[in-house]
């Protein structure tokens, strides 16, 4: 069968020198892997025919996107999509700082307790046959009382009703929002909350229309219609998701031209991260994020710089992102034996001091992220934007100081401690078994499923864990919540079942500070008082990766990892 034949007839463009390098490229010429390229071919072609010279960015989500209604924006991946098609009153910035959206100002009262948000009166949601002959409507200040009380409907069962639990409650126990007018919303607090701001730029408080919603229901997950710079177009669910330029979208650049600058967006649900990656290579896909597959060592170095044969082909762009990766341990005694190991504050240090972080990111992340060196809070937020005097490096002489103080020196042997990951992780689990071999640790590694490992973790069935905490939103505060007592797993967040009066003190007052930069003295004091009692292992603080076509510019990376394609330009079609 001529291969070349085939392709050649569907795509007059079609080049057969090209063709046969990249067939003799495939290491293992298996059928399989030439009927892939010819795959490529043919869907190339086709999409060149079909949309001619229109701007479509193209990228792939592996995991798949389970809603596209804000109430239900979760995932990273269903945030992103979001995030196309919707707005809410305030939005960040790639620096974290909240900027207008759809508000656009506000005040806070003297009390910190109460929002006053006055809105653009130019916001319209996008064009459809449920608002009637006129199409569409302006977003008015009700829209948005409608959509945060819809966020807690228990008959809605949103993941996302605890961003409204700062809120106070009226007469009737619902949410406290006043409607001043069209244009004037206002919101009231049962006590000062100071990232109450931040929480508002997340995804959940997007606003939606109510004869949208109420008309829909259900479909309204997979026919949705905001406000945003893009707006739904088709979604084949593990197929494809198109959005459509918003061409009565408010918002426009520093030079007065109206956003997006692109026509569509293209969003593919390939499982295969090497597909992916052969399209990517192939400018079939627009963008590539993180580190999945095997192409992370083909693109970078041990180093973690962009290699040289693709500098003039692509971008590589980095950035803080508000992820920290960590081992947590049960301090507590619940189910555990009096004499449990890990309830030793002094052999947790131990175990913090006795591996290399900054080795393993290099040799297991192409040093991808920065060493968990300085708390919890990672790079990117207050307090951890500056050299702090607290936290944990490699240092034999530490461990050895350590495991005597635990009552380990003089041969007396540590008892063997079990680790619980998913197999994503299992390469950290074992670099740090291996190091801490040294030591006369002996650490046994549980793979298990992530469901399963999660409400093993939730029920304090694992008394060491490998878990990551990704940004709610840009505040520390949603870090250092972790391990306020009132938080203990299952109901909150506090898988370690840490408890300290001190620390808990700390918090309310932080809350009670207007000021950022008095909240973050108290915040530095609250992370370093974790790591003096170490009921965690910080491994790594996290980075965003982004590989770019030299063809596509206006993507930025941002500490919290979302897609924003608003601004985004595509100056050659493939």
């Amino acid at each position: 069968m001529d291969s070349s034949r085939i392709i050649k007839d569907s795509c007059p463009n079609f080049s057969k020198k090209s063709f046969f390098f990249e067939v003799t490229a495939i290491k293992k010429n298996h059928h399989f892997a030439l009927l892939l390229l010819i795959i490529l071919h043919l869907s190339s072609c086709s999409e060149k025919s079909r949309y001619g010279n229109k701007k479509i960015f193209r990228y792939n989500i592996a995991e798949g996107v389970s809603s596209l209604d804000p109430a239900f924006a979760r995932s990273l991946d269903n945030i992103s999509a979001v995030n196309h098609i919707f707005n809410g009153l305030v939005q960040l910035d790639d620096k974290l700082n909240v900027k207008a959206c759809i508000a656009k100002s506000w005040e806070i009262d003297s009390s910190g307790l109460v929002y006053t948000f006055h809105l653009r009166d130019d916001v319209y949601f996008h064009k459809s046959s449920l608002f009637g002959k006129d199409s569409t409507r302006k977003v008015k200040a009700s829209d948005f009382e409608y959509s945060f009380k819809r966020l807690v409907d228990k008959k809605v069962l949103s993941p996302g009703k605890w961003v409204m639990n700062p809120m106070a409650k009226d007469g009737h126990g619902e949410l406290a929002i006043e409607v001043i007018n069209d244009t004037t919303l206002r919101l009231f607090l049962e006590k000062p909350f100071p990232p109450f701001l931040g929480i508002l730029s997340m995804q959940y408080c997007s606003v939606v229309p109510k004869e949208a919603v109420e008309q829909l229901n259900e479909d309204f997950r997979q026919s949705p219609i905001g406000t945003g710079p893009f707006s739904f177009k088709y979604w084949k669910e593990n197929g494809k998701l198109i959005l459509l330029k918003n061409s009565n979208y408010f918002e426009k650049d520093s030079q007065g031209i109206r956003l997006p600058y692109l026509d569509a967006i293209s969003i593919s649900f390939n499982r295969d991260q090497e597909i992916t990656f052969l399209k990517f290579l192939k400018s079939e896909i627009d963008y590539l994020s993180g580190l999945k597959g095997t192409y992370k060592d083909e693109l970078l170095s041990l180093n973690g710089n962009l290699r040289e044969k693709y500098k003039s082909k692509l971008s590589l762009i980095k950035g803080p992102y508000l992820n920290t990766e960590y081992l947590g341990i049960l301090v507590d005694t619940i189910n555990k034996e009096a004499d449990y190991p890990l309830l030793n504050k002094n052999l947790r240090k131990a175990i913090n001091y006795g591996f290399d972080r900054g080795k393993m990111l290099k040799y297991l992340r192409n040093n991808i992220g920065f060493p968990a060196t300085e708390g919890f809070v990672p790079k990117g937020l207050e307090p951890n934007t500056k050299s702090l005097n607290y936290g944990y490096f490699f240092s034999r002489d530490s461990v050895k100081r350590y495991l005597e103080k635990a009552g380990y020196g003089n041969n007396n042997k540590i008892p063997k401690i079990k680790i619980g990951t998913t197999s994503e992780y299992l390469d950290i689990c074992e670099f740090i078994q291996f190091e801490l071999s040294e030591f006369g640790f002996e650490i046994e590694i549980e793979v298990n499923q992530a469901a399963t490992n999660n409400e093993l973790i939730a029920n304090a069935k694992m008394p060491l864990f490998r878990k990551s905490w990704v940004a709610d939103y840009p505040d520390a505060e949603n870090y250092l919540s972790l391990f306020l007592s009132k938080n203990f797993s299952p109901s909150g967040p506090n898988y370690t079942h840490y408890k300290n009066a001190t620390f808990d003190s700390l918090y309310f007052k932080a809350m009670q500070l207007a000021n950022p930069e008095e909240r973050t003295k108290v915040y530095r004091v609250m992370d370093s008082l974790i790591m003096e009692e170490a009921p965690i292992i910080p491994l790594f603080y996290d980075q965003t990766v982004r590989f770019i076509p030299n063809y596509i510019s206006g993507i930025k990376v941002n500490p919290m990892n979302l897609l924003v394609l608003k601004y985004t330009k595509k100056d050659m079609v493939n």
